[in-house]
């Protein structure tokens, strides 16, 4: 068998011609209400600071706490998630997904879970922890988490409004 028969199968890539980047950047997002509350739940401000005061400290004692880690890790995971596909236009080239339905489905679990570890975050902490190290972090991660609550619950009533305006568009026409 001759070697230059064998050849490999490699090719290097040819760059096409007067190609158009299918990753978009949606600017315009940042600049509006929901797209700032999205920075706001992701960025420090409110959720990441969430699961680093509790992160910081020896959660795994405490089941409760355990809990409110995984809801801030996960809505915030969520919510980068979300935002990176509101950034890049997803939404625009994937109109057969009922994206308004699913930023109000998103938002709206997010409010009742966090709202839900923001209360037991705040009963986690009682007076046995008063002194050590964990109260003041997990004191302040209550704090937040009732923050990102609200931020949630405003994000909730964004999406709420853009889920029944196309509707109330149809009822009207």
């Amino acid at each position: 068998m001759d070697g230059a028969a064998v050849g490999s199968t490699w090719r290097s890539p040819v760059p096409p011609q007067n190609s158009i980047s299918t990753l978009a950047f949606n600017q315009p997002v940042i600049m509006t209400p929901k797209g700032l509350l999205l920075i706001a739940e992701i960025v420090s401000l409110f959720g990441l600071l969430v699961w680093i005061l509790i992160g910081g400290t020896d959660y795994f004692h405490l089941l409760a706490i355990c809990w409110v880690m995984f809801v801030a890790i996960l809505c915030w995971i969520v919510t980068l998630s979300l935002f990176i596909m509101y950034l890049t236009a997803v939404p625009a080239r994937a109109p057969h997904i009922p994206w308004t339905t699913v930023s109000l489905c998103i938002n709206a679990s997010a409010t009742g879970l966090y709202l839900i570890a923001a209360v037991v975050n705040t009963a986690a902490v009682n007076e046995t922890t008063r002194g050590r190290h964990n109260f003041k972090c997990w004191s302040a991660s209550a704090c937040f988490a009732f923050l990102t609550t609200l931020s949630y619950a405003c994000s909730s009533y964004l999406s709420y409004q853009d889920w029944r305006s196309p509707q109330e568009a149809a009822v009207n026409s």
